[in-house]
């Protein structure tokens, strides 16, 4: 006889249970002080974050498949407002937007779906998550008792949840929706608006709750959420967390798997052994759902990064890579976790813990039902030595800041800091695939005043201007030069000139000539360029291109904060001393030449003059835009571009956006770990004295057999000869002894 494995006997049960849902009875979700109920169950739910946007369709159902296979209960994702209107009435769910198909693909391999509309998301997304056009609504103030902004919040909120009525995902409908989130981490923001805070928390949480989708709703960071909405936590450890009353469960929206990375910045990563650590930890005291951020990071694609200065890379140290690819021994290690809590669900979720003093740092979390289950958490809290304990007369032994679990009260199944996989080997190799000649053209500067369609007296802040068209802005103006000034003070290659910008980068042109750049940094946008001015006796044409590398996602009223150059641009050693031009005629042209010919097309629309460039050339500070054709790689691996030998720009590959490029060097305090109190290290920052990105994945969906093209727009004057396409490989060995890292 045939034996039926565990894994297919609960796909079966899932599966009959939504035709039963479906079909035949009405499904609930509810909540009680212990946990989430599902169809009168109360279920210890494992979470992992996987945002749609960040990915390709081609790509979900494997990263789907690989959570379950890694003991995962619910996909989580952000439904992300901007990409889905990105004017007012007019709405994308195509390609990588459709969040039904996303919902759908989660559904089809058997998982729940936590859907988080908020609709702020932060999430190092651009501008939080909001339209830009948002910002420009009369009177509108965001996320605040404001009724403008109220008003267009409700009505995508209830876009949202009538499209997922439409479609029958929640799970009061049969579908796989067992949680729905509104706002985001406004707890802090809610006590800096004080009265007007709590008013929009208390009307977002009954407008929500008014949808009727039959599901929870929940809210992160927010002590205030107001009945039935549940306050979740966030953070790198939430044992400390409990609810804002008795009969609510204790939820974990996001338990960070790692972080982002940050252009200039090192790249984070997060022991498996604290996270294993840190979620037992939050199951012992009563937690009974847990959301890693993120299960699988992936990839702002486009413009979509926010910070600003976030990579286009959202890796995050995921148990899923950004590829797709499993992290090791991170899957392995969390996979064997979620096993031993499975072992333990039944006890957890039917009692509170007896805790029991084992030591001086160790501890018995005991959980007893009433059907005679029992479950234990053994705990060492010591941050450096191990210790023997005994515990119903048998002894443990716990490695440093670890936690046994003993699903029977007997049996050490899983130990937090015993690891049995090895670390992945991560390889970029070099494929077949070779870039075929490259051709260039110039980015033309010489009729930006002409053909310039904006001018005013003063500077405009950036936004105001591109809408967020596009990340670059010119600001242009003249300024005149009499004879006699060339013969004072030195003369004219003493004179100097200075802008100031609110951010995130500017490269400045005097009579056609590149003079330099100068760059903001996540920790202080704002920055001044000094440079000479190199003038000339007579008429100088002064044009400043401005750069957006993201908009901010995060801050007490960030859609106030300014973009672009605000001044003053001063011009230094004149007869006179200084000229102050801020307040003089300025034209203002949004975006690029080569953006507004569409350059990037793959269907030869744009007509211009392009020249093959010689080497000699390369590595000239000057905009430039390259193009070359190549053949996709054999074979199925992930595959990236190698773009070290670039300065800073955008890459598209058959018209679509790889995102944003800079090969600026990490700095920071690498190789080291940053603690918490008594907790092991949380962040381990490496890669310093290198760039924050150098491969750039490219999904193989995007590609065609042969003839496949890819543009380049380069601000910094890169070698476009030296780019690279590879494949991106993994290879894990099994441990043969358990790594315990004391």
């Amino acid at each position: 006889m045939e034996t039926i494995s565990v894994s297919k006997l609960l796909t079966l049960y899932f599966f009959t249970v939504l035709f039963l849902c479906s079909n035949l009875i009405q499904c609930s979700v509810t909540y009680d002080r212990k946990a989430i109920v599902i169809n009168g169950q109360r279920r210890i739910l494992i979470s992992g974050s996987i945002h749609y946007p960040r990915s390709t369709p081609e790509m979900w159902e494997d990263l789907i498949e690989k959570a379950k296979h890694g003991g995962l209960d619910v996909i989580d994702t952000y439904v992300f407002w901007n990409v889905h209107e990105p004017s007012p009435g007019n709405y994308n769910f195509e390609g990588r937007y459709n969040l039904v198909r996303f919902i759908k693909t989660v559904q089809k391999v058997g998982l729940y779906v936590h859907l988080r509309i908020g609709p702020y998301v932060c999430a190092e997304w651009n501008f939080g998550g909001f339209p830009v056009w948002l910002k420009y609504v009369p009177d509108i103030s965001f996320r605040t008792d404001n009724g403008p902004f109220k008003a267009a919040m409700q009505g995508f909120t209830q876009k949202i949840v009538q499209m997922m009525k439409n479609e029958k995902l929640f799970q009061s409908q049969g579908g796989p929706i067992i949680l729905s989130q509104i706002e985001n981490e406004f707890g802090p923001v809610s006590k800096a608006l004080g009265a007007a805070g709590l008013s929009y928390t208390n009307w977002a949480a009954k407008m929500a709750v008014g949808l009727g989708t039959g599901v929870p709703w929940v809210m992160c960071k927010e002590d205030d959420a107001p009945d039935p909405v549940i306050n979740a936590c966030n953070g790198f450890y939430c044992d400390y967390f409990t609810p804002n009353k008795p009969y609510k469960p204790t939820l974990w929206t996001e338990a960070w798997s790692g972080w982002f990375t940050e252009f200039g910045g090192p790249i984070v990563q997060r022991p498996v052994e604290d996270l294993a650590f840190a979620v037992a930890r939050f199951l012992q005291k009563g937690g009974s759902y847990f959301n890693y951020y993120m299960y699988h990071g992936g990839t702002n694609f486009g413009r979509s990064a926010g910070g600003p200065f976030i990579t286009t890379s959202y890796d995050y140290d995921a148990p899923i890579d950004e590829y797709g690819l499993l992290r090791q021994p991170k899957y392995t290690h969390l996979k064997d976790l979620h096993r031993a809590i499975k072992q333990c669900e039944h006890a957890l979720v039917s009692s509170d813990p007896t805790v029991i003093s084992l030591g001086t740092y160790e501890q018995a979390h005991v959980f007893s039902s009433g059907t005679g289950k029992c479950a234990a958490f053994l705990a060492n809290y010591h941050s450096n030595s191990s210790a023997s304990v005994t515990f119903n007369n048998r002894h443990y032994d716990l490695p440093a800041w670890s936690i046994s679990i003993l699903p029977d009260c007997v049996t050490d199944v899983f130990n937090t800091a015993r690891v049995r996989v090895g670390t992945s080997q991560i390889r970029m190799v070099p494929s077949n695939s070779k870039v075929l000649s490259w051709e260039t053209y110039n980015e033309d500067i010489s009729s930006l005043e002409e053909s310039s369609k904006i001018t005013a007296s003063g500077l405009i802040e950036q936004l105001n201007a591109t809408r967020d068209s596009s990340d670059y802005l010119w600001y242009i103006t003249s300024v005149d030069i009499s004879p006699s000034e060339s013969f004072l003070r030195g003369g004219l290659n003493k004179l100097s000139i200075s802008v100031n910008s609110a951010g995130d980068a500017v490269h400045v042109f005097i009579n056609g000539q590149f003079l330099g750049s100068a760059f903001g940094t996540n920790e202080q946008r704002s920055f001044t360029f000094n440079g000479p001015a190199n003038l000339r006796a007579g008429t100088n044409k002064i044009a400043l291109l401005s750069v957006a590398v993201g908009l901010p996602n995060v801050g007490f009223h960030f859609e106030t904060w300014k973009t672009g150059i605000i001044g003053p641009v001063l011009l230094h050693g004149l007869d006179h001393g200084q000229k102050d031009l801020t307040w003089q005629k300025w034209s203002y042209q949004v975006g690029l030449k080569g953006e507004a010919m569409n350059l990037v097309s793959p269907n030869g629309v744009s007509s211009v003059d392009w020249f093959i460039e010689s080497l000699a050339t390369q590595g000239q500070p000057q905009l430039k835009w390259h193009k070359a054709y190549f053949n996709a790689p054999d074979g199925v691996e992930p595959l990236a571009l190698d773009l070290g030998s670039m300065g800073k720009g955008q890459v598209w590959i058959n018209g679509q956006s790889i995102g944003r490029y800079w090969m600026v060097y990490a700095k920071g305090a690498c190789n080291s770990c940053n603690y918490a109190g008594t907790y092991r290290p949380v962040k381990c920052q490496l890669g310093c004295g290198n760039p924050s990105q150098r491969w750039y994945h490219v999904p193989r969906s995007w590609l065609k057999p042969t003839n496949n093209l890819m543009v380049v727009f380069e601000e910094l004057g890169g070698n476009p000869w030296k780019i690279s396409l590879v494949k991106r490989t993994i290879h894990t060995q099994i441990s043969s002894e358990p790594n315990t890292k004391n």
